[in-house]
């Protein structure tokens, strides 16, 4: 097992590793001015020296995130389950959700920071979750029509209703996919909530510390606030896949038996 998951992520640390080391290089050998671009070890050192604020300002942020993804998996879950029930609905609400996830979040925030309020981590979370509702619900409905032609004639077979056959037979297909829009949703409710506090929010917020500070050349500062997002969408991203393996464990086991 711990073979399998090290040559599995392997590849990525080495990259990671790669990147940095000539990322400090470059600064280093071509003497990069610390407001350009500062060195990694100039990053890590502020944000061992800031760790305490950024945190702070990093959960502030999350909340915010964390809201905007319950709200848009919420609705998008329950728009797929109506959608997929009834075909005149799908039709009708298809092309509003297309739009939506049409509309640019450099277009959509001002205006909805103007209906709630600049300061109300409930515009973010408008915001955040009209990112996510789009492929949460589009994932979720693939779930649950895709399902087997033949499991489905078996269902009829034995005069299954259709309540049983959703909840037997297409809600277990759905949840594989359910999830994986969840893993795109996780990392999409953080970039979301930190791009919306661009376009002003709490001075607690990560967005506006990074725009601050990037305003007034303290990049390393920045930078850190950088690092505790990744870190909050790394962590939400595992948090998913854990649950993930809990819930549909046959799910992985399937999975393992194809790639034998």
């Amino acid at each position: 097992m711990s073979r399998t998951v090290w040559r599995e992520y392997m590849p990525a640390i080495v990259v990671a590793v790669a990147a940095l080391v000539l990322w400090e290089a470059a600064v280093r050998g071509f003497q990069i001015e610390r407001f350009l671009l500062p060195a990694p070890s100039a990053i890590v050192t502020n944000f061992i020296e800031n760790f305490e604020r950024l945190v702070h300002i990093g959960w502030f942020t999350t909340k915010e995130a964390l809201g905007g993804f319950f709200i848009g998996c919420s609705l998008g879950i329950l728009a797929a389950f109506i959608t997929a029930r009834w075909v005149a609905v799908n039709e009708a609400i298809l092309p509003f959700a297309i739009a939506a996830n049409s509309v640019p979040i450099l277009a959509f925030a001002p205006i909805v920071n103007n209906w709630f309020g600049v300061d109300n981590p409930l515009s973010k979370m408008i915001i955040v979750a009209v990112i996510v509702f789009f492929p949460v619900m589009i994932n979720t409905i693939r779930g649950l029509t895709l399902v087997d032609k033949n499991a489905l004639e078996l269902m009829h077979s034995y005069a299954a209703s259709e309540v049983e056959i959703l909840w037997k037979l297409r809600t277990p297909n759905a949840l594989p996919y359910i999830f994986n829009a969840f893993k795109i949703a996780a990392a999409l409710s953080m970039i979301g909530a930190v791009v919306s506090e661009y376009f002003g929010g709490n001075r607690s917020a990560l967005g506006v510390f990074i725009t601050q500070e990037a305003a007034l050349f303290r990049f390393e500062n920045a930078w850190s606030a950088i690092i505790i997002a990744c870190i909050v969408g790394i962590t939400f991203y595992l948090i998913i896949v854990a649950v993930e393996r809990a819930v549909i464990p046959w799910y992985f086991e399937q999975r393992k038996a194809e790639r034998h």
